[in-house]
């Protein structure tokens, strides 16, 4: 049985003082060996922590005792050891930030259990799916004939649906992103510019994998930890559909290039991280201004 867990939650209500909530949390967490980010705003709340399965317990109590976030879900998953190093409690303006702060969320779309979703793809339904997540996440994972849009962040949503999806204007659109977050006002904003028929993911990617691996999820799921995935499959066609920048092997592992000059994302195997010191080119490698390796 694994000593720790992971939790992945949020919850869009309306905070007051939600500056005071910052500086008491950091404090608690503090005192009870809780690591991680926690985002608060006049909005509500978006974090992921780790801890020991008995503080993670404490933790879940703890925030749960505000009757703002009484009903908050948590999502949970299990590790070996923490999966961050620090605590990070900030005051946002947005809990995810997509410069849309003007979406109502009650016009978000209708929220799709894994269930029916896997019954929309067994069933032969014709729909649209559309990952919200930027595009180093989705290169590792997606869901099947996924369409994944080269997003440098959430803030370009606007401006690909604009642009592109609005193509899909009269279709079933089915959005999704890691725990639901940012699908909440992703939809809200397809439904607000016509579209006529918008879903969103009960409870993300991670809801779906926990039920259904190995079936309609292909590769690995992106996590802001250090981590950095999670590997949901076992059949080896759906584990990995990514691979190597250097050697071509099938992998889910990414890095960001030590060079800080450069600090590109590039798909890396753990063998290939190693022999190129943690950098995505020989020039790179040559760069006197690296981050510190950490092999492992």
């Amino acid at each position: 049985m694994s000593k720790y867990k992971v939790l992945l939650f949020y919850k869009y209500v309306n905070v007051e003082n939600p500056e005071k909530l910052v500086e008491d949390h950091l404090d608690w967490c503090l005192q009870h060996d809780i690591r991680g980010r926690v985002f608060f705003a006049a909005e509500g709340v978006n974090g992921t922590v780790s801890g020991t399965l008995g503080n993670i317990e404490k933790y879940k109590a703890h925030l749960t005792s505000y009757p703002k976030f009484s009903d908050i879900w948590f999502k949970e998953d299990d590790t070996e050891e923490h999966a961050f190093k620090k605590m990070h409690v900030r005051l946002k303006k947005e809990i995810v930030h997509g410069n849309l702060q003007d979406v109502k969320l009650e016009h978000g779309g209708k929220k799709l259990s894994p269930e029916e979703l896997l019954r929309f793809y067994e069933e032969g339904k014709e729909f649209v799916i559309v990952d919200a997540r930027n595009w180093y996440e989705s290169m590792i994972g997606r869901f099947k004939n996924a369409i994944t849009p080269p997003l440098k962040n959430f803030r370009e949503w606007k401006k690909y649906v604009d642009e592109e999806l609005v193509k899909y204007i009269d279709k079933p659109v089915v959005t999704y992103c890691t725990g639901g977050i940012r699908c909440e006002k992703a939809s809200a904003y397809l439904v607000e510019k016509g579209f006529k028929e918008v879903y969103q993911i009960n409870g993300g990617i991670f809801n779906f994998i926990k039920k259904y691996p190995d079936t309609y999820w292909e590769g690995g799921m992106f996590v802001f930890d250090e981590r950095r995935v999670v590997l949901p499959n076992s059949k080896p066609e759906l584990k990995h559909i990514a691979k190597c920048h250097f050697c071509g092997v099938p992998t889910s592992y990414y890095i960001n290039c030590h060079s800080v000059d450069c600090d590109r994302i590039i798909v890396c195997c753990h063998h290939c991280k190693v022999k190129n010191d943690y950098c995505c080119s020989e020039e790179c490698r040559r760069s006197q201004n690296k981050r510190k390796v950490y092999h492992g």
